[in-house]
């Protein structure tokens, strides 16, 4: 596999770093989580919703394939195991609120004078400088802070609405990622490694290229719904049907424009569901809103699939992994013991993805490396 015999301590907990380390894992990297001696560890170990081996589903779609060992950093003894195990690895992910490492000594500049090879990754709210620095948040405040949250205001009542993803999370995690291969990978040129600030407030806002628009033309802030994104456009919307169903529109292309309005029968309607999104696109809504009510989704999608038309019925999260793609695309897997996992998103045609499901017990695991 791609990252057989890469080896990683990961430090974090909760989502960013546990899910980038495990995406490591998955791909071959030997990784230990090092979980604090407090008698509860990873806090996800019992979070959430529970299989019926009391497992919680959050832990183990961050932990499988990996080892643990608990350490006491705070510790002489316990940190001179970690350090020693530092000697040994070739990454290290932390999530600890900055500074932190530094107080306990095992930040990188300490670690990288015992092994310059170390790729060594922190990922905080909001970076190791800046004003909020010390700021504590999860992903629901740095999307406040980010502006992202906001997009969400004025769709129904003027009011932001709970994120429906912890996006900060998530692209911090692949943000952090690509990073670390980055890294690895320029070690190979160099010898040395590298050290990363990874900030969720600055990767959430490096994924708004498409809705940045105002911000940088205008230096005002977006009104969300006249945004193509948000439902300003007549094509790219939701849309209630008879039986309190949902169908999306989610492409305003001019060919896919022209083929629904062609079969609707209302061509006069395109020159206006190409425009530009905004207020001018109303009467084009307005039109598609009646039409679409008058149907259930169920009658909507025998008229809607023969077209050359991006739409697609509103689903639940339980009907996107029972989708015949998602079996597919092998999304959803199941291990020896008939549990269900998160397969891997990353499909290589040479040294594909192997899961291991084995999960940690907490500090189960030898605190060596094998030999490599």
């Amino acid at each position: 596999m791609k990252l057989s015999g890469i080896r990683v301590l990961d430090l974090s907990q909760f989502l960013p770093g546990p899910h980038l380390t495990m995406t490591m894992a998955d791909h071959g990297a030997d990784v230990i989580m090092v979980e604090p001696k407090n008698g509860v560890g990873e806090p996800v170990r019992k979070m959430g919703t529970r299989m019926a081996d009391g497992t919680a589903v959050w832990f183990r779609n961050i932990a499988r394939g990996k080892r643990s060992i608990t350490l006491d950093l705070k510790n002489d003894a316990d940190r001179a195991k970690f350090l020693a195990l530092a000697d040994e690895a070739d990454v290290i992910v932390e999530a600890f609120r900055p500074g932190v490492v530094k107080r306990l000594v095992i930040d990188y500049e300490t670690i990288a004078a015992r092994n310059p090879r170390i790729v060594y990754c922190s990922i905080s709210a909001f970076g190791q400088q800046g004003p909020y620095r010390d700021k504590p948040a999860h992903d629901l405040g740095v999307q406040a802070l980010a502006g992202t949250l906001a997009l969400s205001r004025g769709l129904s009542d003027n009011k932001p609405n709970m994120p429906n993803l912890v996006a900060a999370d998530m692209a911090s995690s692949l943000t952090a990622l690509s990073a670390v291969l980055m890294a690895l990978l320029a070690r190979e040129k160099s010898g040395r490694g590298d050290y990363i600030d990874i900030a969720m407030y600055d990767s959430l806002i490096a994924w708004t290229p498409n809705i940045t628009g105002d911000v940088f033309a205008r230096d005002a802030a977006p009104v969300p719904h006249q945004m193509r994104n948000y439902g300003g456009q007549a094509m790219n919307r939701i849309y209630e049907t008879s039986d309190g169903e949902y169908i999306v529109l989610a492409g305003s292309e001019a060919k896919f424009c022209e083929n629904l309005l062609r079969a609707l029968g209302r061509l006069d309607f395109l020159d206006l569901a190409k425009g530009e999104p905004g207020p001018a696109q109303q009467p084009l809504i307005d039109f598609f809103a009646e039409t679409f009510r008058a149907k259930t989704r169920s009658e909507w999608g025998v008229f809607l699939t023969p077209l050359d038309l991006c739409w697609a019925p509103v689903r639940t999260l339980k009907d996107g992994f029972s989708d015949a793609n998602g079996t597919a695309r092998a999304i959803r897997l199941k291990d020896g013991d008939g549990n269900p996992h998160i397969g891997p998103a990353i499909k290589f045609t040479h040294e594909p993805a192997e899961p291991r499901f084995a999960l940690p017990s907490y500090g189960e695991s030898e605190t060596g490396w094998k030999p490599r």
